[in-house]
């Protein structure tokens, strides 16, 4: 068995989902894929199903978890953890479905943690300069200042905050209060980077190259911004009144 897993949430795929399933499946570095899926009406869940059929005849590598509809990108991913964490794996990751993500990337994340130091590696986007192609400038320039208004609100040492491209060891996610993550659009990553660096866990940015998708529909919305720009300052704010403690250290 694979002691990592990638989850990918899903909604409205199908352009997508097979051949993404079909990458990380192709790497040198045997991960297992967990599809989290929001009840797509376009047959995306079917699909998996029916690659179920292949990948898992002599293992159980692809794993399908069915909403019941659209609940926020966070709670899929918190979905998506819980049932990694429940199954044993070491590593678990987080990717979009839609090739922004290079499924070869995933390597070098898997190895930042499980042969570096990290706890949380983060494929980041401005680790090393603006590294996004086919982004219209705009949005360039709204998603870098977007990281840095994060950064200067709540001092996190990173560079590229609001990414969705990470592997994390099974302990933070332990740590983390799961239950207690407020946000479930794309602030949801804002916030679980801020509460593995606030539990002291160790932050490292893998320097990747973001491609805007090709095929499918963007999920990016005005109150996905909204959440992210107002939510920030009050999370910021909590947690000048609240202790992180690890587990296994007492008060």
């Amino acid at each position: 068995m694979s002691n990592a897993i990638v989850i990918i949430p899903t909604y409205k795929e199908r352009d997508n989902i097979r051949a993404i399933i079909d990458a990380v499946f192709a790497l040198p570095k045997e991960f297992h894929v967990l599809i989290v899926d929001d009840n797509s009406p376009d047959g995306t869940p079917q699909i998996v199903e029916q690659m179920q059929q292949y990948y898992n005849l002599t293992e159980h590598k692809l794993h399908l978890v069915k909403r019941p509809g659209k609940l926020g990108l966070g709670t899929a991913y918190i979905t998506g953890f819980k049932y990694a964490m429940a199954k044993g794996y070491e590593y678990i990751l987080e990717m979009d479905a839609d090739f922004s993500h290079d499924p070869k990337d995933l390597v070098n994340l898997y190895l930042a943690c499980a042969e570096g130091k990290s706890d949380v590696a983060i494929g980041s986007r401005y680790a090393t300069g603006v590294n996004v192609v086919n982004w219209p400038i705009g949005r360039v320039l709204l998603s870098y200042f977007a990281s840095s208004y994060v950064r200067l609100i709540t001092s996190i040492p990173i560079r590229d905050t609001t990414a969705g491209f990470l592997c994390y060891r099974k302990k933070v996610l332990e740590t983390i209060p799961l239950d207690q993550v407020k946000f479930v659009g794309y602030a949801f990553q804002i916030e679980m980077k801020f509460l593995a660096w606030k539990y002291g866990f160790v932050l490292e940015e893998v320097p990747i190259i973001f491609t805007d998708r090709t095929r499918g529909e963007s999920k990016m919305s005005a109150g996905i911004f909204k959440e992210a720009f107002f939510g920030v300052l009050q999370m910021t704010v909590q947690s000048w009144f609240k202790k992180y403690i690890p587990i296994g250290q007492s008060s």
